[in-house]
């Protein structure tokens, strides 16, 4: 199987330049698909460095900061990405009337469930790979994420060529890049998702700790 050669190939903390050359080497850039937060832009920059025009997939949910969206607009004006709105099925007002409004604060879950998780992998049916920006020093759960791996859940390959860097590590690339930056990772936000799922966190704190506070949930379901 291609990702365990790739996996083979690459190691445990080969250069992210390096992993996206496997990945060039081995995909048609139609094939290939970015996902991105929009917290910041390191991930899809360095992989238009290599393959120009991919696909960078934003999960548009609908709850989302004005913040993130003024960087997915900056994303769209200045790197060589083609930006990919990922749709749910229905918007929040059409939620809101179907299940009861602020479902996010009854059932986060299923929240995330419904915005996030089916209708990413209902894009992903159309690619053979796509990268994500995980990385190790994000929470306990992302300790032992893999520069490649096969998806299982979305039946594709995935790659995290940031996986092995620091939070400082993206920040000064984004910098010395001079590239697009949500700004609320400046703002005691370290890790964003949607605006009524996220807080701010105290220094020296689990960076994903504002991240649906207050309950047993560390994940979308997206990275699982």
């Amino acid at each position: 199987m291609i990702a365990e050669s790739g996996a083979a190939e690459l190691g445990w903390d080969a250069p992210a330049r390096d992993v996206i050359a496997w990945v060039e080497r081995n995909f048609d850039l139609s094939a290939v698909a970015v996902a991105c937060s929009m917290a910041d832009a390191v991930l899809p920059a360095l992989v238009a460095d290599q393959m120009p025009g991919v696909d960078v997939l934003f999960l548009e949910t609908g709850y989302h900061f004005p913040e993130t969206y003024a960087t997915r607009d900056e994303v769209v004006a200045n790197l060589r990405v083609n930006v990919v709105d990922v749709l749910p099925e229905n918007t929040v007002e059409q939620q809101d009337r179907l299940l009861g409004k602020d479902l996010f604060a009854r059932d986060a879950a299923q929240c995330c469930a419904l915005r996030k998780v089916a209708p990413l992998r209902r894009t992903l049916a159309g690619y053979e790979l796509w990268f994500t920006g995980v990385r190790r020093d994000e929470a306990p759960t992302r300790t032992n994420t893999p520069l490649v791996t096969w998806d299982d859940v979305n039946g594709l390959v995935k790659v995290n060529p940031v996986a092995a860097w620091t939070f400082d590590q993206l920040v000064q690339y984004s910098d010395d890049n001079l590239l697009p930056v949500n700004p609320l990772l400046s703002q005691g936000y370290p890790s964003i998702g949607c605006q009524p799922c996220t807080r701010k966190v105290a220094p020296g704190d689990d960076p994903r700790a504002g991240r649906w506070a207050g309950t047993d949930k560390t994940e979308c379901g997206l990275h699982v």
